[in-house]
């Protein structure tokens, strides 16, 4: 059964995770909408009985090549994208984790034209979709931060 992603009748969960190593965090160029050709961290629809955290552990396999060990939630972020006639043409509800790379090699899937690990300092350069710039900037990586990333 296909998820009907436009115009949905319910919102669609999501999950998907900042993974850090060494100042640098892995950014993906998204190929599909919302913001088809934008940068943003890997993460998709979480499948029916699957857990969240489970969920974004695939997604990021599946998008990066790489295994992740998940650290801490940082947020729920609703994306709710609205038409010209203010219509919900998207609506998302995503839950945002923390993650540190364990193993894997990093390489791109059809979900991506681009995968790269981005040094912090370097992320104002990028055309980022505003829910990454959210959690960059909560976790203090990105100008206008909150330093959020205490443990």
């Amino acid at each position: 059964m296909s998820v009907r992603r436009e115009y949905p009748k319910l919102p669609l969960v999501g999950a998907s995770a900042v993974i850090l190593r060494d100042g640098e965090v892995l950014l993906i160029k998204r190929t599909a909408p919302p913001k088809a050709g934008f940068y943003s961290i890997p993460g998709g629809l979480v499948e029916v009985g699957e857990k969240v955290q489970e969920a974004a552990k695939r997604e990021v396999q599946e998008e990066t090549g790489l295994v992740i060990e998940i650290e801490r939630l940082i947020d729920v972020i609703d994306n709710i994208v609205r038409d010209d006639e203010g219509r919900v043409k998207y609506h998302y509800v995503i839950v945002d984790y923390l993650a540190k790379p364990v193993d894997g090699e990093l390489k791109k899937s059809s979900d991506a034209t681009d995968v790269r690990w981005v040094r912090f300092d370097e992320l104002k350069n990028f055309e980022l979709t505003e829910t990454s710039k959210k959690l960059f900037k909560k976790l203090g990586l990105m100008d206008g931060s909150e330093n959020d990333l205490k443990h």
